[in-house]
């Protein structure tokens, strides 16, 4: 009961960090480029997550990060990092956050079918519903539709990518050196969405320092969730991971005025109940030792 109780306090602490390093980075990139925004953002993470490895002897750059299953990793990880910070720069924090809570169903769904996990019927309902809500968010078939939510889509697709490579990686492999691989993709990102855009001056010194917050924000909360994913049983803790929604809400409020409408908060609400569904359902399957298709 303890370590419940540990491991979900760590997760919802690890989700109220996200949240504030998104709104942190959309807040700078008013006036920053989404490019510098994401290159000073990344070399701040990847600085402190190589510095803790080298504090704890051990190699920054071992040779798993580059082999198997962590190439694959790092390439959705690219890709999750590049379209999310041109989300966060270009659509409303609310809606953002509330297509990205839909990476567990996208997991879930790629685990069946790439590496061959057994997914009961109403599992499969529950994600339909949940992608149900992603679209009642997006609304492509109307005058609602905000273009720039497709970012926030393939972050969702990319992050949900990485989760499944992890899956597959080599245990041997520390937090630590998961994260500077990470934040690694997030420079090899700013760097390649400068590309595309024009000349700008660096940052202004607020802007500055809202983005070397966020990316210091960013690894403590990384930490938190390595911890929270370590204590405690996994259908308990990984649910709280969807407070992250609640809290992105309330800045979004708070400090951008965005007023999600009816639909937008019912599709919110059809991510997080199938989420936690799903989640609840796959740690019943793994305690029970054998994958029986059933929630």
């Amino acid at each position: 009961m303890k370590d419940n109780l540990t491991g979900s306090a760590l997760m919802v602490a690890a989700m109220l960090g996200f949240a504030v390093e998104d709104a942190l980075f959309k807040s700078a990139t008013a006036t920053v480029s989404p490019g510098l925004g994401t290159l000073l953002f990344g070399s701040t993470g990847l600085l402190i997550f190589a510095t803790l490895s080298r504090l704890s002897a051990e190699s920054i750059w071992p040779r798993g990060l580059f082999e198997g299953a962590m190439l694959w990793r790092s390439g959705f990880e690219l890709t999750g990092r590049l379209f999310f910070a041109l989300a966060l720069a270009f659509a409303p924090l609310s809606l953002t956050s509330a297509i990205l809570q839909a990476a567990p169903l996208a997991v879930t769904a790629g685990a069946a079918l790439v590496l061959g996990e057994r997914v009961g019927m109403s599992r499969w309902v529950a994600m339909a519903v949940g992608f149900l809500g992603v679209l009642l968010i997006l609304r492509p078939w109307g005058a609602a539709f905000t273009p720039a939510l497709i970012f926030a889509l393939l972050g969702m697709i990319g992050f949900a990518g990485r989760d499944l490579a992890t899956r597959a990686s080599s245990p041997t492999l520390s937090w630590r050196q998961l994260g500077t691989s990470g934040f690694a993709m997030v420079v090899v990102a700013g760097a390649l969405i400068t590309l595309f855009e024009p000349a700008s001056q660096g940052p202004d010194p607020r802007a500055a320092v809202r983005l070397i917050a966020a990316g210091c924000v960013g690894t403590c909360a990384y930490t938190a969730l390595t911890g929270a994913m370590r204590t405690g049983e996994i259908s308990v803790v990984a649910p709280f991971r969807y407070s992250r929604l609640l809290f992105a809400l309330v800045l979004a409020f708070l400090l951008f005025g965005e007023r999600p409408d009816v639909l937008t908060l019912l599709g919110c609400v059809l991510i997080v109940g199938s989420g936690i569904y799903t989640l609840i359902g796959s740690g019943k399957a793994r305690r029970s030792g054998v994958s029986d298709g059933r929630p």
